[in-house]
């Protein structure tokens, strides 16, 4: 059996909106925990449950990868578990030594150049200068920066500061490595050769790793366990096909939403949902009432998702005047474009192409099978569309002639 190297007790992080100490110290007790029946801190306008009874365990040479929405809790469970912040409740408890890059600029000392970080981050982690140079040239290697080794690192780009954290993080000696999205900013080479660097320190040297990412495929093909948190608490816990699952709201099909009046409708002051259906994974339609404040032009997109997150199509519609009230819309997909899987469709309503009005995510999905056309071919056709273009073939005689 593996080896505990972190354990995630009932962490839970409470947040008070707004600043604390515009007031007396009484005030602000009294605002910072608002007392429920039962005596349990419950949220009230002012404050929020940024993480609540988040249990899990890390084990050496496993990798966790963490989905979720923006403000699920993703970057403030990271936070907790680098020990940047503290839980309202729960205890960390972990064994050797961890390494983070969580955002721009967390680390480093903007005034020192690179080749000095480099030495103090392997102080931070308990490591002696002789120890960090006998990684130092594998670091700024891999980091792709030799020119700008004793530049202060405040004249980096994002790009070379992240080529640089990730190489100190990935090479010193650390047992945990917790890898926020900011992996994103560098250029997709880079992504690649941190990718494979974390496969490779993982499964060869039994580092454990947390990695946060909005990119379904590298989590799927990188991560040994998935975690997928909402609203501050883990709604599953297991294989990554199966987080990713959840977080798409692939579990269940949702193909069709219906609301009699505007009072009960999603939306905003601009748009009201009445209807959003799928009909037979081909033809999207859609009804919503319509509040312009001027005499904008309207434009719907239309988002698609396949269950690994990547973007299938994007598809607006062109700029048009529209009166205010009930408004229908279709849209039909080509027969048989879709490949076998599983999908998300998103719709956004977009005010003189530049205002988001309102984005109705995520509000249906639906799985395309096999339709029996191609028996003999073995398996599922790879790509993420399967058009059927037509493909001519000609006898040809010895002359050339047809």
């Amino acid at each position: 059996m593996r080896e505990l190297v972190l354990k995630a007790e009932n962490i839970s992080k409470y947040y008070r909106l707004g600043l604390i100490g515009s007031s007396s110290l009484k005030q602000d007790l009294q605002n910072l925990f608002v007392k429920s029946r039962d005596g349990l801190t419950v949220e009230d306008p002012q404050h929020i449950w940024a993480l609540k009874d988040v249990d899990f365990e890390l084990h050496a040479g496993e990798v966790i990868g963490i989905v979720g929405r923006n403000g699920s809790g993703k970057s403030t469970l990271l936070k907790i578990l680098s020990r940047i912040a503290r839980p309202t409740t729960g205890s960390v408890r972990w064994k050797g030594k961890i390494s983070s890059l969580l955002e721009i600029g967390t680390g480093f000392h903007a005034e020192l150049t690179g080749r000095e970080n480099i030495f103090l981050n392997g102080q931070i982690l308990g490591l002696s200068n002789a120890e960090v140079k006998t990684r130092f040239d594998e670091i700024v290697a891999f980091s792709g920066i030799e020119r700008f080794l004793d530049t202060p690192v405040k004249r980096y780009s994002s790009g070379m500061y992240v080529r640089l954290a990730f190489s100190v993080a990935a090479h010193l000696r650390s047992d945990i490595l917790i890898i926020d999205e900011v992996l994103a900013v560098g250029d997709i080479e880079f992504q690649l050769k941190c990718i494979a660097k974390m496969k490779e320190i993982s499964r060869l040297d039994g580092k454990a790793i947390l990695f946060v990412s909005h990119d379904m495929q590298t989590i799927r093909n990188l991560c040994t366990t998935g975690i997928y948190l909402e609203k501050g608490r883990i709604k599953l816990i297991g294989d990554p096909p199966k987080a990713i699952a959840g977080y798409l709201n692939l579990d269940t099909q949702l193909s069709k939403h219906t609301y009699s009046s505007p009072h009960e409708a999603p939306g905003n002051s601009y748009i009201k949902i009445k209807r959003a259906e799928l009909e037979n994974s081909t033809i999207i339609h859609f009804e919503f009432w319509y509040t312009a404040e001027g005499n904008e032009n309207l434009s719907i997109g239309i988002m698609l998702y396949n269950d690994l997150g990547q973007c299938v199509f994007d598809l607006a519609s062109a700029p048009t005047r529209m009166e205010n009230g009930l408004i229908k819309g279709a849209c039909t997909l080509p027969e048989n474009f879709l490949n076998e899987g599983q999908y998300v469709l998103s719709i956004a309503f977009i005010g003189d192409q530049s205002k988001l009005l309102f984005d109705f995510a995520d509000c249906l999905n639906f799985n395309v099978q096999d339709n029996g056309k191609n028996l003999r071919w073995y398996g599922k056709r790879v790509g993420i569309v399967r058009p059927e273009f037509p493909i001519q073939l000609l006898n040809i005689d010895r002359d050339g002639a047809i």
